[in-house]
């Protein structure tokens, strides 16, 4: 779920954009990977881009409106409850329709034989998230689960959710050692205020960002993050470009 009045800042602090091959035997002086932190929506399954409008549309917004922004400024606990029902109304039926984004499933097989930490970062709410993972990838584990209720953490464009995941993976350096993966703006925000390098799954609505400045990498299909990493992951402030070439 994305926000559509993210911040656009420029990069205010320096922060690695390459990291170490994770293929064996190969020597690098980068810095080296410690995790990947996922987006849900448009990301790990395919964009339903018709749930946001079904949600405006349940909320009476125009899409100039952030959803939780709206739901948070609501005058009352009653009214607060009521919006927040219609859009989990919105979100269960459309969970039903989730596909995979394709090479989910071999980029994480990848990841699980190296060893790498998966966590997810989303502002949808556990049910859908759960749904998702128990239906596509039953037998991997990402810690911890981010989502829009979790306690003290605000959501994307903030980058308190990867910040917090930093935390708990015990990484005393924010999210430098980190990659955000995702397909919005929000994402490419809190991942770059985080401090961790971003890579944009890109699709027929999302091409404008392959540009932004807090994108660093852009990707079409998810498996393509496989030779990536184990040939040493390049930003675009590496190698002059944003997108990497299959």
């Amino acid at each position: 779920m994305s926000s559509t009045n993210a911040t656009t800042t420029g990069c205010g602090h320096l922060r690695p954009r390459r990291f170490a091959p994770l293929g064996t035997g190969k020597s690098s002086d980068a810095p080296t990977l410690k995790g990947i932190v996922f987006d849900v929506d448009g990301t790990l399954c395919l964009p339903q881009h018709h749930m946001f409008t079904e949600m405006r549309d349940a909320l009476g917004i125009d899409k100039s409106i952030d959803i939780l922004d709206h739901i948070r400024d609501l005058p009352t606990a009653e009214d607060r409850d009521a919006a927040i029902a219609r859009i989990q109304a919105v979100e269960r039926r459309a969970m039903l329709e989730q596909e995979p984004q394709p090479g989910l499933v071999k980029l994480m097989e990848y990841l699980q034989s190296r060893g790498l930490r998966r966590a997810l970062c989303t502002r949808n709410f556990e049910t859908p998230v759960q749904y998702l993972l128990q239906n596509h990838l039953p037998s991997h584990e990402f810690l911890p689960i981010i989502t829009r209720d979790t306690p003290n953490v605000l959501p994307k464009p903030d980058p308190a959710g990867i910040l917090h995941i930093a935390q708990e993976w015990g990484l005393t350096n924010r999210a430098e050692n980190m990659i955000m993966v995702g397909d919005s703006l929000d994402d490419m925000t809190s991942g770059h205020e985080a401090g961790a390098a971003t890579v944009l799954v890109v699709n027929e609505r999302n091409g404008h960002l392959q540009e932004h400045p807090h994108t660093d990498l852009c990707i079409r299909r998810l498996d393509e993050l496989v030779d990536i990493l184990e040939g040493g992951f390049l930003g675009r402030e590496e190698n002059g470009q944003h997108e990497q070439k299959p």
